[in-house]
C-alpha cells in the first residue's frame, strides 16, 4: 500500500514496530515489511465505508462480540460469508435442534468426473457461532436482509481438486456421532489457523500448549472476551493478516482464498448498486483471514471488472439440513477432540457473565422464545475518527483472571462422580488432587487460572492410573462434563417429502423414530394386518440405509415367504442423515430402490449375478411383473456377453431361487427365465472345454457349471435344447487340474459314458500309485464339488474318503490330512453336510457294532432275483396261499370290486392267462383297441392257441407298442 494511502492512525504503532525490527533483525528486512504490512492491512479493512466483522468458526469471544454489534449498529443488510446457493434453506433452522449442517448434495454429476459423484458440501452451525447470531437478527428482525456472498456449492467443486480437499481434513472418523457428515466438503466461516507449520509449533512450545484449540482459548478467546468492538475488529484483522502474510507460498489454495474474495465483493457490490442500500447500513460478516484481503477487488469502491465468475456446470443440487455433532464438527475440520463442547460452555458462561442478550430464532427447537426483541435496543455511537486500540492491547500484560475456586471445586467433584460411574476407583482424595493438580499445571504454564484444558490434563493424571475400566477414558468423561457431544436433529417440518413419508408409513408402530437411539418395533401382522405396509417399508429401509438403522430380530423376507411377525431394531433418529440423503434421489422409497437397482443392473461393472440379484430384490421389495421382467431380460444380454465364468456359482443359486419361486407362484414360467435357461444351457456348454483348462477358473466354478447344466437339463431339452451339444462339451474337455479331473469323471457318470465300477477302478489306481497319492486330496475335492451337479455321486465320494483312510499307512496318510481337511474347508465347506448326512446312513450307529461291520463296497455284488428264479413254480407262488390264509382281506378287495361269485373250490384249479381273455372280454377288446388290433377273437375250439414267443414274432408292432406302454418308452 502506498504511503500516500496510509492514515494517520496508525503512525505511531508503525514506528514502535520499525523499531522492533531494526533490534531484531538489525536493519530493515524482511521482517520489516511483514510488521508493516500488517498494520497497513488492519489500517485498510478499518477505513473500509462497508464495515467488516471478522469471525472465527465456533468461537464464543466471536459470538458474544457478534450479538452486542448487532443490537448496537443494527444493519438493514447483512452479508454473510456462506455458499449462496444455501440462502433458502436457512430459515427452516427454526424447525431444528442444533448443532445441524446445511447440505448441499448432488447424487448425479453433470461436469465433473463421474468417479466423484455423489457430491455432498455442508456447512455446520452451532449456537455458539457467530453465523448463527447473524442469521437469526437477519431472519428475525424486519426489514433486514440476508445476502450470502461466497461462492456457490458447485464452484467449491470447481476451483478446489478433490484430491487436495481430501488431504486437508482429518481420517475419516469411526464414530458414528463423528461421522455425521459423511465424506462431504466442509465450509464454514473463518476457518482461521496458521498455514505455516513452523509458526504454529513455535506458538505451542512457548504457549505451553497442545493443541491449537488450547493456543486459540488462551490467548484470543481470553483477552477477546470482554472487549469493546474496536479493539475486538482490529486484533482479529491483525491475526488475520499474520496469518496470511506467514502462509506457505504454494499457489493452489492461495488462489482458491483470492477468487472467493474476489468473488464475495463482486457479489457485494452487485447487491448494493441493485439495492441502492448505504454501505454505512450494512455489515459483512467473514473470516478473518479474508478480512485481511490484498485483492484488488477489495471494497465497495474496489476494482470492477477484473473477475468473471464462471458459469455452474449442469449439475442438479438439491438442499437439505442434516444433524450434526460437536464431534463430527471437531472431526471434519481438524479441530482438537472436545474443543467445539468446551466453547459451547465458555458461550454459555460468557453470556452471563457480559449479561449480552443473545439472538435466537423464532420457534427453534428446545429454545424458550427470543428475549432479544423485548431487550432495549443500544443505539451506535457516532462514527468517529478510527483509534489505534493495538497498540494498547500489544503492551498491556495480560489480564489474569482470579482463581474461581468454587467452579474448580464443581469439576473435581463432578468428574469423581463421573468416574465411579464409568468403573473407576475414584475417591475423595481423587478430586482434592484434581483440585490441587489443575492449580499447580496452571502456574507452571503462566496461568492463575486453570483453564478446561488444564483441569483435563490433571483428571488424567489423577485418576486415570493404569487402564480404562469401561467404555470411556477420563478425558472423554471430562469433555462430556464440560458440555458433552451435542448431537443436532432435524424437524419434521424441514425434511424431504421422502424422509416426512417413512415417518408417516411408521406411524403405526407407535414409537418415537426421530429421536436417537434404539426402538424395538414388534410387529404382529396375523392380528394387525394393517402392519404389513410397516413391514415392508423397514424391509426396503434396510436395504437402502446403512447396517443399523432397520435391524430385523425376528422374521425373515425370502422369495414366497412372508413372516407373521417381526420384530426389528430401529434407529432411524442415528441414522438420519442417511435417511435425509434419500430424499435427495426421489420422492418415495420405491422409487429411490428402483433407482438404485437400475443403476446396480445397467452399470458398467454389472456381471449376470448382479443384474439376478437385482431381479431378486425386485421381487422381493417391490412386486409385480414389469420391473422384474425387464432386469431379467437385460440379464441374457449380459450372459450372452460374458466370456469368463467367475459369477457361475452366484448365477446357479439365484435362478435356482428364481425358479422355485415362479413355479410356485405363477402358472407359466415368464418368458424371460425360459430364454435365460435356454440360452444358460448353450453358453455353458460353449465355455465348458475351456473352463476346464483354464487355470484362473476354479473347481467350484466349473462344478456350479455343470449344476447350472445338470439341474436346468429337462426344461433346458423341453425348450429345444440339443443333449448332444452337453456330450460334445464333456468329451472335449480334457483338465489337468486333479480337482478338475475328477468332476470330470462325475460328469461322465451322470451322462453314463462312464459307470460306477470304472469310477470306483480309477480310484483305486489313484490310491495304487505312490506318486499320485500326494494330490489324492485333490481330487477328493474334486469328487466333493462334483455333489453339486451330480449329488447320487455321495456315496462314491464318502467310499474314496474312506478307502484312503483303511488303506493308506499313517507315514502317507498324516503328511496330506492338513491338505485334505483345509481343501474341504475352503473350496467345499457347503457341500460337506450332503457327504456327512450319506456317512451316517452307511456306517454303523454305535461303535460297538464297528468291528463286525463291512462296508457296502466290500461286499460281493448279488443278483436279488437269483433266489426267485432257483425256487420250485409253487414256492414261488406264495400269494394263493396269502390269499387263503388270510381271507378277510380278499374278501373286502372283492366288495369294492363287486365281485360276488364266492370262493372257488380248492380242487378247482385256477385258470390260466387263455382263459381270463376269454372270461373277460372287455377289457381284452379295450386293449386291443389301444394297441391297433382289428382282428376277431379265435375259435377255442380249433386247438391250442400259438405261444407268446410266436405272437410276439407274428406281430412284431404289437409287441413294441404294448412294451412301450409298459416300460414308458
Amino acid at each position: 500500500m502506498s504511503g500516500s494511502r496510509e492514515s494517520t492512525s496508525f503512525a505511531s504503532l508503525r514506528g514502535q514496530l520499525q523499531d522492533a525490527a531494526a533490534a531484531f533483525a538489525g536493519g530493515p528486512d524482511g521482517l520489516e515489511g511483514i510488521l508493516l504490512g500488517m498494520v497497513d492491512d488492519v489500517d485498510r479493512a478499518v477505513r473500509e465505508p462497508l464495515e467488516i466483522f471478522p469471525v472465527c468458526h465456533h468461537s464464543p469471544a466471536s459470538a458474544l462480540a457478534m450479538a452486542r454489534r448487532l443490537r448496537e449498529k443494527q444493519p438493514k443488510v447483512v452479508y454473510l460469508e456462506l455458499c449462496e446457493d444455501m440462502a433458502p434453506l436457512l430459515t427452516e433452522l427454526r424447525n431444528c435442534r442444533l448443532p445441524v449442517a446445511v447440505q448441499a448434495f448432488a447424487g448425479d454429476v453433470d461436469g465433473f468426473p463421474a468417479d466423484w459423484a455423489p457430491l455432498s458440501v455442508v456447512a455446520p452451525v452451532t449456537e455458539a457461532s457467530a453465523e448463527y447470531q447473524a442469521i437469526a437478527y437477519a431472519l428475525d428482525t424486519p426489514g433486514v436482509e440476508l445476502v450470502l456472498v461466497d461462492r456457490s456449492a458447485d464452484h467449491v467443486f470447481q476451483w478446489d481438486r478433490r484430491g487436495e480437499q481430501a488431504q486437508e481434513g482429518a481420517e475419516p472418523p469411526q464414530e458414528t456421532e463423528a461421522a455425521l457428515h459423511g465424506e462431504a466438503v466442509g465450509v464454514e466461516i473463518g476457518d482461521l489457523r496458521p498455514r505455516f507449520a513452523e509458526l504454529e509449533e513455535h506458538l505451542l512450545r512457548h504457549g505451553k500448549v497442545r493443541h491449537w484449540s488450547e493456543w486459540w482459548h488462551q490467548y484470543v478467546e481470553v483477552p477477546l472476551g470482554d472487549s469493546d468492538h474496536d479493539t475486538y475488529r482490529q486484533v482479529m484483522f491483525l491475526i488475520g493478516s499474520l496469518f496470511r502474510r506467514l502462509a506457505p507460498g504454494e499457489g493452489s489454495r492461495l488462489r482458491v482464498d483470492e477468487d472467493r474474495e474476489r468473488y464475495m465483493w463482486t457479489r457485494m457490490r452487485e447487491h448494493l448498486a441493485a439495492s441502492g442500500a448505504d454501505p454505512e447500513d450494512c455489515l459483512y460478516v467473514c473470516g478473518a483471514f479474508h478480512a485481511a484481503s490484498r485483492v484488488e477487488e477489495f471494497g465497495v469502491r474496489g476494482g470492477s471488472g477484473t473477475f468473471t465468475i464462471s458459469p455452474r456446470t449442469a449439475t442438479t443440487w438439491q438442499y437439505g439440513l442434516i444433524p450434526s455433532s460437536h464431534a463430527a464438527i471437531e472431526a471434519q475440520f481438524g479441530l482438537a477432540a472436545g474443543s467445539v463442547s468446551i466453547a459451547a460452555t465458555e458461550w454459555a458462561k460468557g453470556l452471563k457473565r457480559t449479561r449480552v442478550k443473545p439472538y435466537v430464532l423464532e420457534g427453534q427447537a428446545g429454545k424458550r422464545k427470543s428475549a432479544a426483541k423485548k431487550a432495549a435496543v443500544v443505539p451506535a455511537p457516532e462514527p468517529a475518527a478510527t483509534a489505534d486500540k493495538l497498540s494498547g492491547f500489544l503492551r498491556r500484560p495480560p489480564v489474569l483472571d482470579g482463581l474461581d475456586e468454587a467452579e474448580l471445586l464443581g469439576w473435581s467433584v463432578d468428574i469423581v462422580r463421573a468416574a465411579r460411574r464409568n468403573g473407576y476407583l475414584a475417591s475423595t482424595a481423587d478430586a482434592i488432587a484434581v483440585f490441587e493438580t489443575s492449580i499447580l499445571l496452571a502456574g507452571m504454564r503462566d496461568r492463575a487460572k486453570p483453564t478446561p484444558y488444564d483441569f483435563q490434563d490433571a483428571a488424567v493424571t489423577c485418576i486415570e492410573k493404569d487402564s480404562v475400566p469401561g467404555r470411556r477414558d477420563v478425558r472423554r468423561l471430562v469433555e462430556i462434563m464440560m458440555g458433552g457431544d451435542r448431537i443436532g436433529q432435524v424437524g419434521y417440518d424441514s425434511l424431504p417429502p421422502l424422509a416426512r413419508d417413512v415417518y408417516d408409513r411408521l406411524a403405526p408402530l407407535e414409537l418415537k423414530l426421530e429421536q436417537r437411539g434404539v426402538r424395538r418395533a414388534l410387529l404382529d401382522m396375523a392380528s394387525r394386518p394393517e402392519l404389513r405396509a410397516c413391514s415392508d417399508v423397514l424391509w426396503m429401509l434396510r436395504r437402502l440405509l446403512p447396517q443399523g438403522a432397520a435391524r430385523p430380530i425376528m422374521g425373515e423376507r425370502r422369495l414366497g415367504e412372508r413372516s407373521i411377525q417381526e420384530s426389528w431394531d430401529l434407529a432411524l433418529g442415528t441414522h438420519q442423515r442417511a435417511l435425509i440423503e434419500l430424499g435427495y434421489e426421489g420422492v418415495s422409497l420405491e422409487q429411490v430402490l428402483e433407482q438404485r437397482l437400475r443403476r446396480d443392473a445397467y452399470g458398467p461393472q454389472a456381471t449376470t449375478a448382479t443384474v439376478l440379484a437385482a431381479v431378486e430384490d425386485t421381487l422381493l421389495y417391490l412386486g409385480g411383473r414389469r420391473l422384474a421382467d425387464e432386469l431379467g431380460t437385460h440379464a441374457l444380454k449380459v450372459l450372452a456377453a460374458e466370456r469368463s465364468v467367475d459369477g457361475a456359482p452366484e448365477v446357479l443359486r439365484r435362478v435356482r431361487a428364481l425358479l422355485a419361486y415362479y413355479r410356485t407362484s405363477e402358472p407359466v414360467l415368464p418368458a424371460w427365465i425360459e430364454s435365460f435357461v435356454k440360452t444358460g444351457y448353450a453358453h455353458y456348454c460353449t465355455l465348458l472345454p475351456t473352463a476346464f483348462r483354464d487355470e484362473d477358473a476354479t473347481v467350484g466354478q466349473v462344478a456350479a457349471m455343470l449344476g447350472f447344466l445338470f439341474s436346468m437339463e429337462s426344461l433346458a431339452l423341453s425348450l429345444g435344447c440339443d443333449r448332444n451339444q452337453l456330450e460334445l462339451a464333456v468329451a472335449q474337455s480334457h483338465p489337468d487340474d486333479p480337482s478338475k479331473t475328477a468332476l470330470l469323471w462325475a460328469a461322465q457318470v451322470q451322462l453314463g459314458t462312464l459307470s460306477r465300477a470304472e469310477l470306483r477302478a480309477r480310484c483305486d489306481e489313484l490310491l495304487d500309485n505312490p506318486l499320485v497319492v500326494p494330490s489324492y486330496p485333490r481330487y477328493l475335492s474334486g469328487f466333493v464339488h462334483a455333489l453339486e451337479p451330480v449329488p447320487g455321486l455321495a456315496d462314491v465320494v464318502v467310499e474314496a474318503v474312506s478307502n484312503a483312510f483303511g488303506r493308506l499307512p499313517d507315514t502317507v496318510l498324516l503328511p496330506w490330512l492338513p491338505l485334505l481337511i483345509t481343501t474341504l474347508r475352503s473350496g467345499a465347506a457347503d457341500l460337506a453336510p450332503l457327504m456327512v448326512r450319506e456317512a451316517g446312513r452307511v456306517f454303523p450307529g454305535r461303535l460297538a457294532e464297528l468291528d463286525a461291520w463291512t462296508p457296502p463296497w466290500r461286499m460281493p455284488e448279488t443278483d436279488p432275483f437269483a433266489a426267485s428264479r432257483a425256487k420250485p413254480v409253487a414256492e414261488v407262488r406264495r400269494g394263493a396261499a396269502l390269499l387263503t390264509a388270510h381271507p378277510a382281506a380278499c374278501d373286502a378287495v372283492a366288495g369294492l370290486l363287486g365281485c360276488d361269485d364266492g370262493w372257488a373250490r380248492p380242487d378247482t384249479p385256477a385258470p390260466s392267462g387263455v382263459g381270463l381273455l376269454a372270461a373277460h372280454p372287455a377289457a381284452c377288446d379295450a386293449v386291443a383297441g389301444l394297441l391297433g388290433c382289428d382282428g376277431v377273437w379265435a375259435d377255442v375250439t380249433a386247438g391250442p392257441g400259438p405261444s407268446g414267443a410266436t405272437l410276439a414274432n407274428r406281430h412284431p408292432a404289437t409287441a413294441t407298442a404294448l412294451a412301450s406302454l409298459l416300460t414308458g418308452g
